[in-house]
């Protein structure tokens, strides 16, 4: 369901409910922003009205700025009235349930009451809209009004406050902060933000997603309106995890969950607030690149080395000069300097418009998508920046004759200032403080260029009841019924039964003791055995009275761990790693969310460092691809036809040989769904 916030987020009238700091500042707020309509503030004591049924007509907004005791009711009345939305400020609801044994409750209580109204938080500081002059702002803010910009949503308040300080140019549409999204979350409020034309791009700060469904019709909405996302998301750590939980009542998930998604579905993710309002300001300005070639200039070899080594670990390159470009290069600076991407011109030309101007002309005749001039401007408080305005010239000159995008990048962050970013900003150029931040965000904007296919609606993840452990022999069996390779085995009971089970696997064989969770460490598997005396001496010196007995796969040219699990934030996630007794060593792995397509497990699989054995390694034989991708999508068959039952499966290794792909060991969780 997607509510009209619209009415909300662009209002006519206010109402204030509540005193002190947190009302002065608020109507503060809305004064210096220059918000023209009607302010109504309720206090028993120190306001016009001193209830809400006082007022003279419905709000568009309110403002709760009360005890958590008291906001049910007069969400409830607002509702009652035909109020547009209201923003509840109060905390003690869900992210603090470990504390509140009544949390969750007043919680859902809230959301019961508000009932169609619009209803964003609880736990948050509302919001500022930049376009019209609104300021549901309980607190210092540092923006400014704006007729174009890029939304931003965040869950925290604290960080959103410190985003409305920041001194890089972006122009600011709106600041949201959703606070535990009890009613209203960020696929909703996206929506509604994407939808307005002065919006150019959407940036988040994620601590949990909530709702998959919204957050997946964001997506597709942002890509119809080709208007990119950049996303932010906290809990890499799990500390970030805690504290996100705590903060905002919001399920986390994996950090590689949350990363498969926003990949998925063609959302930039980014590693810092530096970088996301740098991304911001790329998109803003030019929106996605078409690509990730690069070319950079600068007049000094130590900021080209910069250059060139920040790149290091990103998906951007700086293509080799073509010979255009060098012909064209060469006639601009002349025989002495060397001539390379990224490009140190030397000073030469400085200050000279014309010869700057075709040496970055020279540059950007080549194949590429943006181009960069390095350039710090000296601080005005204490020295002259009059000979950079040439600079400043000749970037502009070289973006409407080459009609590529073309950006102004300073080496230390603090160099180019807010004024200066705006006038670059208003010439169609890229400000970009710091090298560190402005290289990953071209590699996010490049990253939005790309063409995207459509996918099938994630699976949801369920929350199955009294899940357990499914023993090895019986969740060989499970998989061999979907159709995956096993080796062929027998279930022993009684060690008098060794010998048959021996005759009938044939040799070389693996024997293994059940009932035990860590088999390897207990000493229950014995590999490689070729005789029934070597069976039975294994067999007496297992902890273990019941036993699997199993064909050895040999001939192994690559080992595989193939694993789904149940991320309750963000679906179900498969992983490819290397396997065997190489997975936590090797840290070689790719996280994709069911449902997948072949290609998308060809393209996985491919972008593993150990990808080279796959096709035969230093004369190796080559490992039956298709054998691989037809076992992963078995078991995703599998956790399909089972929806809501699924904890965990993992299978490690998946052994491959020449030939065909087994299932060497697997883990199975499983339980009953919940009825929905």
């Amino acid at each position: 369901m997607t509510r009209n916030l619209s009415r909300l987020l662009r209002p006519r009238s206010i109402a204030v409910i509540g005193g002190g700091a947190i009302s002065r500042y608020l109507i503060e707020n809305c004064a210096k922003i220059g918000f023209s309509g009607q302010i109504w503030q309720v206090h028993p004591t120190r306001g016009a009205f001193t209830t809400v049924k006082d007022l003279p007509e419905p709000p568009d907004v309110a403002f709760i700025g009360v005890n958590r005791a008291a906001t049910t009711g007069i969400v409830a009345e607002l509702a009652a009235m035909g109020a547009g939305g209201a923003v509840a400020y109060a905390s003690g609801y869900a992210e603090a349930a470990a504390e509140l044994a009544d949390g969750g409750d007043l919680q859902a209580d809230l959301v019961k009451v508000a009932g169609d109204m619009v209803l964003i938080g609880p736990n948050c500081y509302g919001f500022l809209n930049y376009l019209d002059g609104a300021a549901l702002w309980p607190d210092q803010q540092g923006g400014q009004r704006c007729e174009t910009g890029v939304a931003i949503i965040t869950q925290s308040s604290n960080i959103a406050i410190n985003l409305t300080m920041q001194r890089r140019g972006l122009p600011l549409a709106y600041l949201v902060t959703a606070g535990n999204q009890a009613q209203t979350g960020f696929g909703e409020i996206g929506q509604v933000l994407l939808e307005d034309p002065r919006v150019t791009a959407l940036g988040l700060h994620i601590e949990g997603i909530g709702d998959l469904r919204a957050f997946e019709a964001l997506a597709a909405r942002a890509q119809a309106l080709g208007k990119p996302i950049v996303a932010l998301k906290a809990g890499a750590s799990e500390q970030a995890q805690t504290a996100a939980l705590s903060h905002t009542a919001s399920l986390a998930g994996s950090a590689a969950g949350a990363e498969a998604v926003l990949r998925r579905l063609g959302i930039a993710q980014v590693g810092s607030l530096s970088v996301l309002l740098e991304t911001l300001k790329l998109l803003h300005v030019v929106g996605p690149l078409a690509s990730n070639r690069i070319g950079s200039m600068s007049c000094s070899g130590g900021e080209a080395s910069l250059m060139a080594d920040a790149a290091v670990g990103h998906a951007i390159t700086y293509p080799p000069l073509d010979g255009v470009q060098s012909e064209a290069l060469r006639a601009a600076l002349g025989p002495r300097v060397a001539l390379a991407n990224p490009l140190d011109y030397h000073t030469y030309i400085w200050a000279d418009v014309a010869r700057m101007t075709a040496a970055y002309s020279a540059m950007m005749a080549g194949d590429l998508a943006l181009g960069v001039v390095v350039a710090d401007f000296p601080r005005k408080d204490r020295c002259s920046d009059m000979d950079w305005g040439p600079v400043i010239e000749a970037v502009t000159a070289t973006a409407n004759s080459s009609g590529k995008p073309m950006a102004i990048l300073s080496s230390i962050a603090e160099n180019l200032p807010e004024a200066t970013a705006r006038r670059l900003i208003d010439h169609g150029l890229i400000p970009l403080n710091g090298v560190d931040a402005a290289i990953p965000a071209i590699e996010a904007a490049a990253f939005l260029g790309q063409a995207r296919t459509a996918h099938a609606p994630l699976v949801l993840p369920g929350a199955p009841d009294a899940v357990e452990m499914i023993e090895e022999g019986a969740a060989k069996a499970i998989l061999h019924r979907a159709g995956i390779m096993v080796p062929n085995a027998v279930m022993v009971t009684d060690v008098r039964d060794l010998a048959d089970a021996v005759a009938e696997v044939g040799f070389p064989l693996v024997l293994k003791g059940m009932g035990l969770a860590h088999k390897t460490e207990a000493g229950a598997v014995a590999l490689g055995l070729s005789t029934l005396s070597d069976v039975k001496q294994a067999a007496q010196r297992m902890p273990a009275t019941r036993f699997l007995v199993e064909e050895m796969i040999t001939g192994a040219v690559a080992e595989l761990l193939i694993g789904v699990v149940r991320d309750p934030a963000n679906g179900m996630l498969l992983t490819l790693a290397a396997g065997g007794t190489l997975t936590e060593l090797l840290q070689d792995r790719v996280s994709l969310l069911l449902p997948v397509t072949p290609e998308d497990i060809r393209t996985a699989l491919m972008s593993l460092r150990m990808a080279p054995v796959f096709s035969g390694y230093r004369g190796a034989r080559a490992v039956p691809m298709d054998a691989i991708v037809e076992a992963v999508l078995a078991i995703q068959t599998y956790v399909m036809d089972h929806p809501g039952q699924i904890e965990e499966i993992e299978i490690n290794p998946l052994i491959c040989t020449p030939t065909r792909a087994v299932v060497a060991d697997v883990l199975l969780r499983i339980g009953t769904a919940q009825p929905q």
